[in-house]
């Protein structure tokens, strides 16, 4: 494989290789894009999600893909052939390169080279929206040189995405989806964060300061953890209602963070991929009003025939998304994207989000053991929305992060042993920022039939829930159906509304929290390798 890493550099000097800077791209690519009302740019893909289910990696045991499936098997049984035909391809083929940095640090930088065909001029738009969620390059900047090759118009039958994090390289055929390229680049430099030493997260950051009981101010940095559609970027996007004297907020990351012993954790990008489905300017008016700056892009989102935006919308799809300078986020940004470390802070929050339905706490206060289970369950719960022949069941996947490279047993102890040697000052929690009260069956047909709605939780009341941990002002009493701790009181938020007792008989509370429960200690056993204080921590 390592001859092919090489034969994609030399294309870097071939005639039929243009090279753009990102202002190149902008300009080449805008005719090809719908223009909202406040100015940004709207286009559309033929591909509206990842691919996972055609993605393979190679290389070492430690990072090959395991357990393939029937088409995974079929791609990596015709690897030859497919570098070969694409070889020939890219020999002749129109192709753009464009380069950016991953990281802005003093250390660790991922400098990134994508090298892009325009045998179709608007797919154009990959590297366009790509480029503008990373810095500029930087050939200084200490760190790995990665490289992924884009063919979008390869043929259907025939899509692919080849992994090559040994080599640097990532190859994407037959798929137009922008977030193939970012997360094709991000999975690498994951990989390579690993082996320096750090854990890759899939999970925002930010710094909070935050009025205390006792007058004073606290000054804290904040993980959020979450798959997608859970509310992540939400709440990595939101103020908290910590607006009072003195009170703030610094964005600083929504998707990817390389978190250190020393508790800081790297940022990576300079701007935002956001999920846009449902946005409402009431309830996330961060993120909308950023939205609103001519600088935006879009992708797969409704935009009317006179320009306007519509986030609720979902005729493209369920997975909009939209491309933002963090910089339209100010005044609540600073100017680095990093988090500082555990001695620069008075604490680190760290929140796992999950989106269920029916008994979780939508908080809850998590010992080391529980937030290393927490980490390794990695859970969510498929919606009829998503998926409605599994709606209802659990969706778990380690760390929230589906781009994990390696032996996840080493991800949580490596977690473990960080949250337990520092329980001083990084406390950890699980939001639940789904719902209690739901009721469904399937018909004879399969079809899923709502007995009893779910009652949501309001973003408004899990922000205030956010606000009282920053604030330390929640009062806690152990939780006796999962263990930990829940709240008894949180300032403006009426509990009572969310009480399980309101929906369910306490037979029915037992069944779902017993099943939920005996589920996770099944999961958490699988792990080969895992520090067994993680697999006993619900029992």
């Amino acid at each position: 494989m390592a001859n092919f890493s090489d034969y994609v550099k030399t294309l870097l000097t071939k005639p039929n290789v243009r090279h753009l800077t990102r202002d190149q791209m902008d300009e080449e690519t805008s005719q090809y894009g719908r223009v909202t009302r406040t100015g940004g740019h709207a286009y559309s893909s033929n591909v509206r999600n990842r691919s996972a289910g055609i993605a393979v990696t190679f290389g070492s045991d430690e990072v090959a893909t395991k357990n393939l499936n029937a088409q995974q098997k079929g791609i990596a049984d015709n690897l030859e052939n497919t570098l070969d035909a694409l070889s020939k391809y890219l020999d002749r083929a129109p192709l753009v390169s464009v380069t950016r940095t991953i990281g802005d640090n003093d250390d660790f930088n991922a400098k990134c080279t994508l090298l892009l065909s325009e045998q179709r001029k608007d797919n154009l738009r990959q590297g366009h929206l790509w480029t503008h969620t990373l810095r500029e390059y930087s050939s200084e900047s200490p760190g790995p040189d990665l490289y992924l090759v884009s063919v979008p118009e390869w043929p259907e039958n025939d899509k692919q995405v080849l992994c090559f994090p040994d080599e640097g390289l990532t190859i994407v055929l037959g798929i137009d989806y922008v977030g193939e390229v970012k997360m094709g680049f991000l999975r690498m430099a994951m990989w390579e964060a690993k082996k320096a030493g750090m854990l890759s997260l899939h999970a925002g950051s930010k710094l909070l300061t935050a009025k205390q009981p006792d007058g004073s101010t606290g000054n804290y940095g904040m993980l959020l953890f979450g798959l997608s559609g859970t509310g992540k970027t939400t709440h990595s996007c939101h103020d908290h209602g910590l607006t009072g004297d003195g009170e703030g907020i610094n964005i600083l990351q929504d998707d990817i963070v390389f978190l250190g012993k020393d508790g800081s954790a790297k940022g990576t990008e300079r701007g935002f991929f956001l999920k846009t489905e449902g946005l409402e300017a009431d309830t996330q008016p961060l993120i909308c009003n950023a939205l609103d700056a001519p600088e935006a892009l879009f992708e797969n989102v409704m935009v009317t025939h006179d320009g306007e935006v519509d986030y609720n919308d979902l005729s493209l799809g369920g997975n909009g998304r939209a491309v933002i300078s963090r910089s339209k986020f100010a005044p609540h940004i600073g100017e680095s994207i990093d988090l500082p470390s555990l001695d620069e802070v008075d604490g680190l929050i760290v929140a796992f989000i999950t989106r269920r339905m029916t008994v979780l706490p939508f908080i809850s206060k998590l010992t080391p053991e529980q937030a290393a289970a927490t980490f390794m369950l990695g859970e969510s719960v498929e919606t009829s929305a998503g998926d409605p022949t599994r709606a209802g069941e659990s969706v778990r996947v380690v760390g929230t992060n589906p781009f994990l490279l390696g032996s996840p047993s080493d991800e949580g102890n490596w977690f473990y042993d960080f949250v337990s040697s520092n329980q001083d000052k990084v406390h950890c929690y699980l939001l639940n920022t789904g719902g209690v009260g739901e009721i469904f069956h399937r018909d004879d047909n399969g079809k899923i039939v709502v007995d009893q709605p779910v009652t949501r939780v309001a973003i408004d009341d899990m922000a205030k829930m956010i606000q009282g941990i920053a604030r330390n002002n929640i009062e806690w009493v152990e939780d006796g159906l999962f263990g930990g701790m829940i709240p008894s009181k949180v300032e403006g938020v009426d509990l009572n509304k969310y009480d399980l007792s309101n929906f369910y008989s306490q037979e029915q509370i037992k069944e779902i929290s017993d099943k939920l429960t005996a589920e996770r200690k099944d999961h958490l056993k699988s792990f080969v390798g895992l520090n067994p204080n993680i697999v006993t921590a619900l029992d």
